[in-house]
């Protein structure tokens, strides 16, 4: 493994881009779709190519049948009732430090394994909770043709095998402070007032849904990890 510089990895974090849009991420309270991450494509857009409707961001109309609903899209509010009602607690990036090194608390990284071996904290473990679109049922060619309009050749999909990975890798009495590259929050603000979702948010609900009873939560991501020069390594 290789050590990086953190003030390097921050600009690259600062100005990524998207892997990731989903209606089922939005926050009702937005006027935007939100990513598993990030904030993604104003609702209202829409377009016609090929035969598909995309309308609000990437809904596919008239394309295929849509698999059934999973727990991880479920809604946000729903979501962050039951993390704050479990007691999740955010932590700032130098807090996760000092938990990590003097408490034995276990990073859980669930960003892609691609973006993970670029730039990780050191003992970090990585479980995706999204991976590349896989399969080529009707499903999956509408959802990578939506992918496409926008420019995104390598569409993700949610990771179906996420919580019997982290079973296969972490006791549930492990104390995990799960994270992502930026983070979101649960925190109340003026345009966000439930907070913003985030792949660590989806992945620590997924978590206390499956009996992990010390889970934490990376305020500000791996973004501000780097950000604030803390350690990093990569996987050559």
């Amino acid at each position: 493994m290789a050590a990086l510089s953190s003030s390097s990895l921050y600009h690259k974090f600062h100005s990524s881009t998207l892997a990731y849009y989903s209606n089922s991420n939005s926050n009702s309270n937005s006027n935007y779709e939100s990513s598993s991450c990030f904030t993604a494509k104003p609702v209202g857009y829409s377009s016609r190519r090929n035969g598909l409707s995309i309308t609000g961001g990437l809904r596919i109309q008239n394309a295929a049948t849509k698999p059934a609903k999973s727990p991880a899209e479920e809604e946000w509010k729903i979501k962050r009732q039951l993390l704050l009602g479990k007691r999740v607690r955010s932590v700032d990036a130098k807090e996760a430090f000092r938990l990590q090194k003097e408490n034995d608390f276990v990073i859980l990284d669930v960003q892609p394994e691609a973006e993970f071996k670029e730039a990780h904290p050191p003992g970090a473990i990585n479980v995706q909770i999204y991976r590349l679109i896989k399969e080529w049922t009707a499903w999956d060619i509408a959802r990578r043709a939506a992918f496409a309009f926008f420019g995104i050749f390598s569409g993700t999909e949610e990771n179906p095998e996420f919580i019997q990975s982290v079973e296969s890798k972490i006791d549930k009495s492990a104390k995990i402070i799960v994270a992502c590259s930026a983070g979101g929050t649960m925190k109340p603000s003026q345009n966000f007032p439930e907070g913003q979702q985030s792949r660590s948010l989806i992945a620590a609900y997924l978590l206390v849904l499956n009996g992990y009873t010390n889970v934490y939560h990376l305020e500000g991501g791996l973004h501000n990890w780097f950000k604030e020069d803390l350690p990093s390594e990569s996987e050559e």
